[in-house]
Protein backbone atom coordinates (compact mmCIF):
# COMPACT_ATOMS: atom_id res chain seq x y z
CA UNK A 1 0.00 0.00 0.00
CA UNK A 2 0.96 3.88 -0.20
CA UNK A 3 -0.20 6.85 1.38
CA UNK A 4 -2.81 8.20 -1.15
CA UNK A 5 -2.99 11.64 -2.44
CA UNK A 6 -6.13 14.20 -2.51
CA UNK A 7 -7.20 13.58 0.62
CA UNK A 8 -8.01 16.00 4.53
CA UNK A 9 -7.90 14.50 7.97
CA UNK A 10 -11.30 15.04 10.38
CA UNK A 11 -11.31 14.34 13.65
CA UNK A 12 -11.63 10.33 15.06
CA UNK A 13 -8.85 9.46 12.87
CA UNK A 14 -11.44 10.07 9.94
CA UNK A 15 -10.54 11.37 6.40
CA UNK A 16 -12.60 12.66 3.31
CA UNK A 17 -10.71 11.85 -0.03
CA UNK A 18 -11.06 14.52 -2.38
CA UNK A 19 -10.36 12.80 -5.32
CA UNK A 20 -13.62 12.80 -7.09
CA UNK A 21 -16.73 14.70 -6.19
CA UNK A 22 -18.04 11.91 -3.92
CA UNK A 23 -16.26 13.60 -1.25
CA UNK A 24 -16.07 10.12 0.71
CA UNK A 25 -15.72 10.46 4.41
CA UNK A 26 -14.11 7.27 5.63
CA UNK A 27 -13.63 5.77 9.37
CA UNK A 28 -10.53 3.96 10.08
CA UNK A 29 -10.76 0.90 8.24
CA UNK A 30 -13.62 2.05 5.97
CA UNK A 31 -13.23 1.86 1.78
CA UNK A 32 -14.18 4.46 -0.44
CA UNK A 33 -16.85 4.05 -3.25
CA UNK A 34 -14.22 2.90 -5.37
CA UNK A 35 -13.63 0.09 -3.49
CA UNK A 36 -9.67 0.53 -3.00
CA UNK A 37 -8.68 3.88 -1.30
CA UNK A 38 -8.94 2.95 2.58
CA UNK A 39 -8.48 4.60 5.83
CA UNK A 40 -6.02 2.83 8.14
CA UNK A 41 -5.74 4.60 11.30
CA UNK A 42 -6.32 8.28 10.28
CA UNK A 43 -4.34 7.73 6.99
CA UNK A 44 -5.46 7.09 3.40
CA UNK A 45 -4.00 4.84 1.66
CA UNK A 46 -4.39 3.25 -1.86
CA UNK A 47 -4.56 -0.50 -1.98
CA UNK A 48 -3.88 -1.05 -5.90
CA UNK A 49 -0.79 0.57 -5.84
CA UNK A 50 1.60 -1.69 -8.48
CA UNK A 51 -1.30 -4.36 -8.93
CA UNK A 52 -2.41 -4.72 -12.43
CA UNK A 53 -5.19 -6.92 -13.61
CA UNK A 54 -4.76 -6.46 -17.08
CA UNK A 55 -1.26 -6.04 -19.29
CA UNK A 56 -1.53 -6.29 -23.02
CA UNK A 57 -0.49 -4.20 -26.19
CA UNK A 58 -3.21 -3.23 -28.41
CA UNK A 59 -3.69 -1.15 -31.13
CA UNK A 60 -4.08 2.39 -29.86
CA UNK A 61 -7.77 2.65 -32.23
CA UNK A 62 -8.98 0.27 -29.61
CA UNK A 63 -8.80 2.83 -26.67
CA UNK A 64 -10.81 4.03 -28.67
CA UNK A 65 -8.40 7.10 -30.23
CA UNK A 66 -8.45 7.19 -33.84
CA UNK A 67 -6.43 10.45 -34.04
CA UNK A 68 -3.30 10.07 -31.55
CA UNK A 69 -0.92 8.54 -33.79
CA UNK A 70 -2.80 5.94 -36.07
CA UNK A 71 -1.76 2.18 -36.70
CA UNK A 72 0.58 2.50 -33.35
CA UNK A 73 0.56 -0.08 -30.84
CA UNK A 74 0.00 1.25 -27.14
CA UNK A 75 0.61 -1.15 -23.84
CA UNK A 76 -2.20 -0.97 -21.75
CA UNK A 77 -2.37 -1.65 -18.16
CA UNK A 78 -5.51 -1.39 -15.58
CA UNK A 79 -5.86 -2.52 -12.11
CA UNK A 80 -9.67 -2.65 -9.94
CA UNK A 81 -12.17 -0.78 -8.52
CA UNK A 82 -13.85 2.24 -9.94
CA UNK A 83 -15.49 5.31 -8.63
CA UNK A 84 -18.62 4.99 -11.10
CA UNK A 85 -21.07 1.96 -10.27
CA UNK A 86 -22.72 1.82 -13.85
CA UNK A 87 -25.13 -0.94 -14.27
CA UNK A 88 -23.97 -1.88 -17.02
CA UNK A 89 -20.56 -1.67 -16.79
CA UNK A 90 -18.47 -3.69 -19.35
CA UNK A 91 -15.51 -4.23 -17.28
CA UNK A 92 -17.40 -5.43 -13.68
CA UNK A 93 -15.30 -7.92 -12.82
CA UNK A 94 -12.66 -5.70 -12.27
CA UNK A 95 -13.97 -2.29 -11.69
CA UNK A 96 -16.85 -3.31 -9.29
CA UNK A 97 -14.65 -4.90 -6.46
CA UNK A 98 -11.24 -4.57 -4.75
CA UNK A 99 -8.15 -5.80 -4.18
CA UNK A 100 -8.66 -8.65 -1.51
CA UNK A 101 -12.10 -10.03 -4.02
CA UNK A 102 -10.23 -10.45 -6.92
CA UNK A 103 -7.62 -13.03 -7.07
CA UNK A 104 -6.08 -12.56 -10.35
CA UNK A 105 -3.49 -9.52 -9.36
CA UNK A 106 0.24 -9.76 -10.16
CA UNK A 107 2.60 -7.07 -9.16
CA UNK A 108 4.37 -4.62 -11.13
CA UNK A 109 6.63 -1.89 -10.73
CA UNK A 110 6.06 1.33 -12.89
CA UNK A 111 10.21 0.39 -14.23
CA UNK A 112 9.30 -3.11 -15.35
CA UNK A 113 6.47 -1.62 -17.41
CA UNK A 114 8.59 1.00 -18.87
CA UNK A 115 11.14 -1.41 -20.01
CA UNK A 116 8.71 -3.60 -21.80
CA UNK A 117 6.89 -0.60 -23.35
CA UNK A 118 10.60 0.22 -24.92
CA UNK A 119 11.04 -2.89 -25.98
CA UNK A 120 8.27 -3.67 -28.24
CA UNK A 121 8.18 -2.48 -31.49
CA UNK A 122 5.61 0.17 -33.16
CA UNK A 123 4.66 0.57 -29.61
CA UNK A 124 4.25 4.47 -28.67
CA UNK A 125 3.73 4.41 -24.99
CA UNK A 126 1.16 3.26 -22.12
CA UNK A 127 -2.63 3.49 -21.79
CA UNK A 128 -4.19 3.60 -18.43
CA UNK A 129 -7.55 1.46 -18.44
CA UNK A 130 -9.54 -1.54 -18.09
CA UNK A 131 -10.81 -0.50 -14.88
CA UNK A 132 -10.96 3.08 -14.04
CA UNK A 133 -7.56 4.66 -13.59
CA UNK A 134 -8.43 7.57 -11.55
CA UNK A 135 -8.55 5.11 -8.54
CA UNK A 136 -5.10 4.37 -9.38
CA UNK A 137 -4.05 7.43 -9.57
CA UNK A 138 -0.18 7.47 -7.35
CA UNK A 139 0.76 4.61 -9.53
CA UNK A 140 -0.67 6.17 -12.78
CA UNK A 141 1.41 9.67 -11.73
CA UNK A 142 4.68 7.46 -11.31
CA UNK A 143 4.37 5.75 -14.24
CA UNK A 144 3.57 8.15 -16.14
CA UNK A 145 6.23 10.45 -15.12
CA UNK A 146 8.83 7.72 -15.83
CA UNK A 147 7.38 7.19 -19.43
CA UNK A 148 7.67 10.46 -19.85
CA UNK A 149 11.30 10.86 -18.70
CA UNK A 150 11.45 7.77 -21.79
CA UNK A 151 10.16 9.63 -25.05
CA UNK A 152 6.96 7.34 -24.17
CA UNK A 153 3.13 8.67 -24.93
CA UNK A 154 0.45 8.59 -21.65
CA UNK A 155 -2.89 7.42 -22.33
CA UNK A 156 -5.93 7.14 -20.10
CA UNK A 157 -9.02 6.18 -20.48
CA UNK A 158 -11.58 7.26 -18.20
CA UNK A 159 -15.06 8.04 -17.19
CA UNK A 160 -13.46 12.26 -16.21
CA UNK A 161 -15.29 11.87 -13.00
CA UNK A 162 -12.73 13.45 -10.67
CA UNK A 163 -11.64 16.94 -8.84
CA UNK A 164 -10.38 19.89 -10.57
CA UNK A 165 -6.67 19.64 -8.53
CA UNK A 166 -5.95 16.31 -9.84
CA UNK A 167 -7.29 16.56 -12.61
CA UNK A 168 -4.79 20.05 -13.64
CA UNK A 169 -2.07 18.18 -12.12
CA UNK A 170 -3.12 15.43 -14.92
CA UNK A 171 -2.30 17.49 -17.36
CA UNK A 172 1.11 17.92 -16.91
CA UNK A 173 2.02 13.96 -18.04
CA UNK A 174 -1.24 12.75 -19.99
CA UNK A 175 -0.68 13.24 -23.40
CA UNK A 176 -4.11 12.09 -24.67
CA UNK A 177 -7.80 11.55 -23.08
CA UNK A 178 -10.31 9.13 -24.42
CA UNK A 179 -13.62 10.16 -22.03
CA UNK A 180 -16.76 8.49 -21.43
CA UNK A 181 -19.85 10.71 -22.08
CA UNK A 182 -22.11 8.19 -21.02
CA UNK A 183 -25.34 10.61 -21.16
CA UNK A 184 -26.59 13.57 -21.65
CA UNK A 185 -28.97 13.98 -18.15
CA UNK A 186 -28.06 14.02 -14.92
CA UNK A 187 -30.93 11.88 -14.41
CA UNK A 188 -29.16 9.15 -15.87
CA UNK A 189 -26.00 9.38 -14.20
CA UNK A 190 -27.65 10.01 -10.57
CA UNK A 191 -29.81 6.49 -11.54
CA UNK A 192 -27.59 4.24 -13.80
CA UNK A 193 -23.74 5.00 -12.68
CA UNK A 194 -24.36 6.56 -9.11
CA UNK A 195 -22.50 10.04 -9.86
CA UNK A 196 -23.46 13.51 -11.75
CA UNK A 197 -23.00 14.57 -14.96
CA UNK A 198 -21.83 18.28 -14.63
CA UNK A 199 -18.45 17.44 -13.33
CA UNK A 200 -17.98 15.29 -16.49
CA UNK A 201 -18.82 18.25 -18.35
CA UNK A 202 -16.37 20.44 -16.85
CA UNK A 203 -13.69 17.57 -17.22
CA UNK A 204 -14.19 17.60 -21.01
CA UNK A 205 -13.80 21.31 -21.42
CA UNK A 206 -10.42 21.27 -19.06
CA UNK A 207 -8.93 18.87 -20.99
CA UNK A 208 -9.73 20.50 -24.27
CA UNK A 209 -8.47 24.58 -22.94
CA UNK A 210 -5.53 22.29 -22.37
CA UNK A 211 -4.60 21.74 -25.31
CA UNK A 212 -3.98 17.82 -24.82
CA UNK A 213 -6.16 15.22 -27.36
CA UNK A 214 -9.66 14.66 -26.65
CA UNK A 215 -11.48 12.32 -27.49
CA UNK A 216 -15.21 11.84 -26.59
CA UNK A 217 -17.20 8.05 -26.80
CA UNK A 218 -20.96 7.82 -26.20
CA UNK A 219 -22.24 4.05 -25.37
CA UNK A 220 -25.77 4.24 -26.72
CA UNK A 221 -28.06 1.77 -24.80
CA UNK A 222 -31.35 1.90 -26.18
CA UNK A 223 -34.56 3.75 -24.15
CA UNK A 224 -31.96 4.99 -21.45
CA UNK A 225 -29.73 7.86 -23.74
CA UNK A 226 -30.80 7.27 -27.53
CA UNK A 227 -33.25 9.40 -27.49
CA UNK A 228 -32.97 11.55 -30.68
CA UNK A 229 -33.40 15.40 -29.35
CA UNK A 230 -31.40 14.75 -25.86
CA UNK A 231 -28.49 13.16 -28.41
CA UNK A 232 -28.47 16.24 -30.58
CA UNK A 233 -28.65 18.42 -27.47
CA UNK A 234 -25.44 16.59 -26.55
CA UNK A 235 -23.98 16.92 -29.67
CA UNK A 236 -24.44 20.76 -29.81
CA UNK A 237 -23.12 21.06 -26.71
CA UNK A 238 -19.35 19.15 -27.92
CA UNK A 239 -19.66 21.54 -30.76
CA UNK A 240 -19.95 24.79 -28.86
CA UNK A 241 -18.09 24.21 -25.81
CA UNK A 242 -15.61 21.68 -27.37
CA UNK A 243 -15.24 22.45 -30.82
CA UNK A 244 -16.67 20.81 -33.76
CA UNK A 245 -13.38 19.34 -34.34
CA UNK A 246 -14.39 17.65 -31.52
CA UNK A 247 -13.61 13.31 -31.84
CA UNK A 248 -16.88 11.33 -30.97
CA UNK A 249 -17.39 7.43 -30.82
CA UNK A 250 -20.63 6.18 -30.88
CA UNK A 251 -20.40 2.30 -29.43
CA UNK A 252 -23.25 -0.37 -29.47
CA UNK A 253 -24.22 -1.72 -25.68
CA UNK A 254 -24.40 -5.30 -24.93
CA UNK A 255 -26.77 -6.78 -22.16
CA UNK A 256 -23.91 -6.53 -19.01
CA UNK A 257 -23.41 -7.19 -15.06
CA UNK A 258 -27.05 -5.81 -13.91
CA UNK A 259 -28.53 -4.75 -17.29
CA UNK A 260 -30.53 -6.76 -19.77
CA UNK A 261 -32.22 -4.50 -22.19
CA UNK A 262 -31.36 -6.01 -25.57
CA UNK A 263 -28.32 -4.98 -27.31
CA UNK A 264 -28.76 -1.56 -29.40
CA UNK A 265 -30.16 -2.07 -32.92
CA UNK A 266 -27.91 -1.04 -35.64
CA UNK A 267 -30.05 1.11 -37.16
CA UNK A 268 -30.51 3.26 -33.91
CA UNK A 269 -26.75 3.96 -34.33
CA UNK A 270 -26.67 4.54 -38.14
CA UNK A 271 -29.68 7.25 -37.12
CA UNK A 272 -27.57 9.26 -34.11
CA UNK A 273 -24.39 8.72 -36.67
CA UNK A 274 -26.14 10.75 -39.24
CA UNK A 275 -27.43 13.69 -36.62
CA UNK A 276 -23.87 13.67 -35.32
CA UNK A 277 -22.04 13.88 -38.43
CA UNK A 278 -23.92 17.62 -39.11
CA UNK A 279 -22.38 19.32 -36.82
CA UNK A 280 -19.52 17.66 -35.63
CA UNK A 281 -16.36 16.76 -38.44
CA UNK A 282 -15.00 13.83 -37.00
CA UNK A 283 -17.61 10.75 -35.81
CA UNK A 284 -17.10 7.13 -36.21
CA UNK A 285 -19.37 3.90 -35.01
CA UNK A 286 -17.17 1.54 -33.02
CA UNK A 287 -18.01 -2.38 -32.26
CA UNK A 288 -20.07 -2.85 -35.22
CA UNK A 289 -19.07 -3.39 -38.68
CA UNK A 290 -20.42 -0.81 -40.82
CA UNK A 291 -19.16 1.20 -43.97
CA UNK A 292 -20.15 4.52 -42.69
CA UNK A 293 -18.45 5.49 -39.40
CA UNK A 294 -14.96 4.00 -39.77
CA UNK A 295 -12.78 5.60 -42.52
CA UNK A 296 -11.83 9.49 -41.91
CA UNK A 297 -11.74 12.51 -44.47
CA UNK A 298 -10.56 16.08 -44.21
CA UNK A 299 -13.74 18.25 -43.76
CA UNK A 300 -12.31 20.86 -45.97
CA UNK A 301 -12.01 18.66 -49.07
CA UNK A 302 -13.56 15.55 -48.16
CA UNK A 303 -10.28 13.45 -48.91
CA UNK A 304 -10.05 10.49 -47.32
CA UNK A 305 -7.15 10.70 -45.08
CA UNK A 306 -7.37 7.45 -43.10
CA UNK A 307 -8.68 4.10 -43.94
CA UNK A 308 -9.60 1.19 -41.10
CA UNK A 309 -10.93 -2.59 -41.61
CA UNK A 310 -11.29 -3.46 -38.03
CA UNK A 311 -8.29 -2.45 -36.03
CA UNK A 312 -6.31 -2.47 -39.26
CA UNK A 313 -5.23 1.57 -39.95
CA UNK A 314 -3.83 2.55 -43.23
CA UNK A 315 -2.95 5.92 -43.50
CA UNK A 316 -4.01 7.04 -47.19
CA UNK A 317 -3.80 11.14 -47.52
CA UNK A 318 -1.65 12.68 -44.99
CA UNK A 319 1.52 13.86 -44.70
CA UNK A 320 3.75 12.56 -41.49
CA UNK A 321 2.36 15.81 -39.60
CA UNK A 322 -1.25 14.59 -39.71
CA UNK A 323 -1.85 17.32 -42.25
CA UNK A 324 -4.32 16.81 -45.63
CA UNK A 325 -2.05 15.85 -48.23
CA UNK A 326 -4.74 17.57 -50.16
CA UNK A 327 -5.59 20.71 -48.72
CA UNK A 328 -3.07 20.61 -46.14
CA UNK A 329 -5.83 20.80 -43.48
CA UNK A 330 -4.64 19.62 -40.10
CA UNK A 331 -6.27 16.49 -39.15
CA UNK A 332 -3.95 14.86 -36.28
CA UNK A 333 -3.12 18.13 -34.41
CA UNK A 334 -1.51 16.73 -30.84
CA UNK A 335 1.12 14.50 -32.55
CA UNK A 336 4.67 15.03 -33.38
CA UNK A 337 5.16 13.47 -36.66
CA UNK A 338 4.42 9.84 -37.45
Amino acid sequence: MVEAKFYTEKESDKVQCTLCPHNCILKDGQSGICKVRTNYKGKLYTENYGKISGYHFDPVEKKPLYHFYPGKDILSIGSVGCNLHCRFCQNHEIAQTGVHNYGYLRELSSGAIINAALRQENNIGIAYTYNEPLVFYEFMRDTALNAKQNDLKNVMVTNGFIKPEPLERLLNFIDAFSVDLKAFTDEFYKKITSSQLKPIQETLKTIKNSGKLLEITNLIIPSLNDDEAKFKEMVLWIKEELGEDTVLHLSRYYPMYKMSIEATSPKTLLNLYEIAARHLNYVYIGNLPTVKGQNTYCPQCHHQVIERNGYHTKITGLDNQGNCKNCGKAILKNIDGF
